[in-house]
């Protein structure tokens, strides 16, 4: 009986210090839905993105990529945001998918223009790079060595 009463105390603190870690975790990620105008982008492929990653301007967080689709007649991905209403775009804004390291994690960086038209709601970014795919670059790499040894 002595046994069971401590495994339950222990038990009860273990799921209290799991629970406060969870809400710790939660309110120091900046996790919240950002509700604001919808616009879109067309890109030649995506390269991990999807919906929930971060849209940011400078590396600060201004919306979230809310899907991802296909576009039936271009064949293009076609990445749909939500961006924060305080946020006026320029209509010449480009999107670039970015990398947040090596190991993986995308994120959609917005690079503002110069013109004095805004996206309004249900707008699309002309302007778009699609992420650099690490596997080409080094197989391109590799095999320009290759030639360049073959020449000598």
């Amino acid at each position: 009986m002595k046994r069971s009463v401590i495994e339950t105390v222990l038990g009860a603190v273990v799921l209290f210090v799991a629970a406060f870690f969870l809400l710790f975790s939660y309110k120091t990620a900046n996790v919240k839905a950002v509700s604001g105008y919808e616009i879109s982008a067309d890109f030649s492929g995506i390269g991990g993105l999807s919906a929930g990653d971060d849209v940011q301007i400078s590396g600060v967080k201004i919306g979230t990529v809310t899907a991802v689709t296909l576009d039936s007649e271009t064949y293009l991905a076609r990445v749909h945001m939500s961006i924060d209403p305080d946020i006026a775009l320029p209509v010449d804004t480009a999107a670039v998918i970015s990398s947040e390291s090596l190991l993986g994690g995308r994120y959609l960086s917005l690079e503002p223009g110069a013109a004095e038209e805004s996206l309004t709601d249900k707008g699309r970014i002309q302007f778009t790079q699609a992420p650099q795919n690490l596997e080409q670059l080094l197989g391109q790499f590799i095999f320009s060595m290759q030639n360049g040894n073959d020449n000598e």
